[in-house]
């Protein structure tokens, strides 16, 4: 076995962290893929992203409170349909950061064995180390985007959307985001 490159470890990180978490390999090849067919989206007034799990301060966030938050926007090349996008929204850092996850210098020890979890209305989830996600290590650049291309997302990605830029492929982008769960491996 040849020796992993450093753009490699992010992803041997999460799959490590599903065993350890007692996911098994198949479990994880037969997740459910996101369907065209989207389940009947929740009009924007009502829409809410909710930051639970093993974290000090759980958040229930509106649009309109996602709005108000300092904001990133970024262009990238889908590579499902190969055309230049330019999303806009919340880093996922300041999110977690908002709900107290441990980030920075107090990233250490026990804390590199946390992980988040995004998942969409559709059940659709994705898995993230925390140190992926925190900018003392790497620049992931990840946000919870609300608008594409300065339009708001449509009823088939929003109103809430995922997106992780530097992911060769984005099957970690996660449409109709409704919740961010923060967990931590067992021991």
């Amino acid at each position: 076995m040849s020796n992993p490159s450093r753009k490699d470890l992010p992803i041997l990180f999460a799959t490590l962290l599903l065993l350890i978490c007692g996911v098994p390999p198949m479990a994880q090849a037969q997740a459910p893929a996101q369907s065209s067919a989207a389940p009947a989206a929740q009009p924007a007034s009502e829409a809410a992203l909710t930051v639970g799990g093993d974290i000090p301060t759980p958040l229930s966030l509106s649009l309109d409170d996602l709005r108000q938050m300092p904001r990133k926007k970024l262009t990238v090349t889908n590579s499902h349909n190969r055309k230049q996008e330019t999303y806009e929204g919340v880093p996922l850092a300041d999110l977690l950061k908002r709900a107290g996850m441990l980030q920075g210098e107090k990233l250490r020890g026990a804390a590199m064995t946390d992980y988040v979890i995004a998942e969409g209305a559709d059940g659709y989830r994705a898995l993230f180390a925390a140190a992926e996600l925190d900018s003392s290590f790497q620049d992931s650049d990840v946000i919870v985007a609300d608008t594409m291309d300065g339009a708001p997302l449509g009823p088939r990605e929003g109103p809430l959307k995922l997106v992780a830029p530097h992911d060769k492929r984005p099957a970690r982008w996660v449409r109709m985001l409704r919740s961010i769960t923060i967990g931590k491996a067992p021991k």
